[in-house]
């Protein structure tokens, strides 16, 4: 019998990268002397990748951003965070203790995100996490990409699972419509990066701590697509 599977988001919800994602878009906006992105600001900015980070922090100053001059802060922006990584970064509280629980009910892993691959890869080996997860999938893994659904089925087939025994956990409306569009389902967390509440988006559940994530609520969300 496969395994029941739980497919994590990276950012915002396995791992609190905001000071990191901060430092780096503060680091690429200081190379053309833009003023630089309060930190109050940077879960409304973060939520879709470092392109739309970008973006919006010139919107927000109502400057024009041609396409070459996104493409050449967008390399400046990688190459700053990929060289300080893991820096502030930390997994959420609960987190190993949230896997440690469900690995000793017979659980596998998978984490599913919009990062790339090999940057996702290098910030869970560097937090001591990468050997929990059968799959650890980017945007750059597969031809897709959330909120393509075949960006989940196609990691939980990576992991060795199956998309009818895996639920999702996610903190944002890319991450829930892809896993409705799925058919699987997804409980968000309400600490991650989005500028609207999670509940806005019709996840299965909300989660406000790793605590809650349990055995029980798992169970009942695996049973109701079961039926």
């Amino acid at each position: 019998m496969v395994a029941p599977i739980i497919v994590f988001d990276l950012d915002g919800t396995l791992v609190d990268t905001a000071p990191d994602l901060l430092d780096s878009l503060n680091h690429t906006l200081g190379t053309i002397d833009m003023e630089p992105v309060d930190g109050a600001d940077i879960r409304r900015l973060v939520g879709m990748g470092a392109k739309v980070m970008i973006e919006r922090a010139f919107e927000a100053r109502q400057l024009e951003l041609t396409k070459p001059t996104l493409a050449k802060l967008f390399d400046v922006f990688l190459e700053h965070y990929s060289a300080h990584m893991p820096g502030k970064s930390l997994p959420y509280p609960g987190v190993p203790e949230a896997l440690d629980r469900f690995a000793d009910a017979g659980f596998s892993f998978a984490v599913c995100t919009n990062k790339y691959e090999g940057m996702s890869v290098e910030l869970l080996e560097s937090l001591g996490l990468s050997e929990r997860f059968k799959a650890i999938c980017g945007q750059d893994t597969f031809a897709h990409r959330k909120p393509d659904p075949r960006h989940l089925t196609l990691t939980i087939e990576a992991a060795g699972g199956s998309p009818g025994n895996a639920i999702m956990v996610g903190d944002s409306e890319t991450d829930i419509k892809t896993a409705i569009a799925a058919g699987i389902p997804v409980v968000a967390v309400d600490f991650g990066y989005t500028d609207r509440h999670v509940s806005n988006f019709d996840p299965s559940h909300v989660i406000s701590h790793f605590d809650e994530l349990t055995e029980q609520l798992v169970g009942r969300l695996l049973r109701s697509v079961a039926n």
